[in-house]
């Protein structure tokens, strides 16, 4: 257990490293099923579907196809962005963000927890494409996010709060945002802004919390 000012200093470290390390930039098998050989002859009875029998409207063919299932241990934004969640801590003042795009770093409270941040950084950007995170820049409150932990249950949250923030501001707002106490949420965050490079790279930071539903 860390002492009310460790956990501060902890806190404090994690932002100072996510500030710079932000800052950083299936094979599938398809099988064709064909229909078996019929040596019957006359003339073929094709059955109606379901739909049609009982007089109600087929499925429409324009309708957008249904989200693919979403994997264990993953956190799936409104817009569909999906990171696979990996579990980080602060080495020397760090909190290391993985390189890959489909990765977001995952700090502080357990998925199950009543009180605490869990907190997931990822890339807005990296290799000139954008990351999952790129879109907590254009989230609305009320939207959904659905967090499905590594047994496959899965759980739902609504955005509350967006905000804005230069990169000297998010240390001074350490306390509040990703505090170990109050009520379970989500805190994402992400770089983004004016690119200013240097060793501040973007300008701010965009962080997104989302309430249990």
């Amino acid at each position: 257990m860390y002492s009310r000012r460790g956990r501060r200093r902890l806190i404090r470290a994690y932002l100072l490293g996510l500030a710079s390390v932000l800052l950083i930039e299936g094979l599938v098998a398809g099988v064709a099923l064909w229909p078996p050989t019929s040596t019957a002859t006359g003339n073929a009875h094709i059955a109606p579907s379901p739909e049609a029998a009982a007089g109600l409207p087929g499925p429409d063919p324009g309708a957008p196809a249904p989200p693919p299932a979403q994997a264990p241990g993953t956190v799936r934004l409104p817009g569909g962005g999906t990171a696979f969640l990996i579990r980080q801590y602060v080495v020397d003042g760090v909190l290391p963000i993985p390189d890959r795009l489909d990765q977001a770093a995952w700090w502080g409270a357990d998925l199950e927890a009543a009180r605490g941040a869990s907190v997931f950084a990822g890339h807005v950007n990296w290799g000139g494409r954008p990351g999952p995170f790129a879109e907590l820049w254009t989230e609305r409150i009320g939207q959904e996010v659905i967090v499905v932990d590594g047994t496959g249950k899965p759980s739902s949250y609504r955005i509350s709060q967006l905000f804005s923030l230069g990169k000297d501001e998010l240390p001074q707002r350490a306390p509040d945002l990703f505090a170990q106490t109050g009520q379970h949420r989500l805190v994402l965050v992400t770089c983004g802004g004016e690119w200013v490079g240097g060793a501040q790279g973007y300008a701010q930071n965009r962080v997104v919390i989302a309430d249990p539903a």
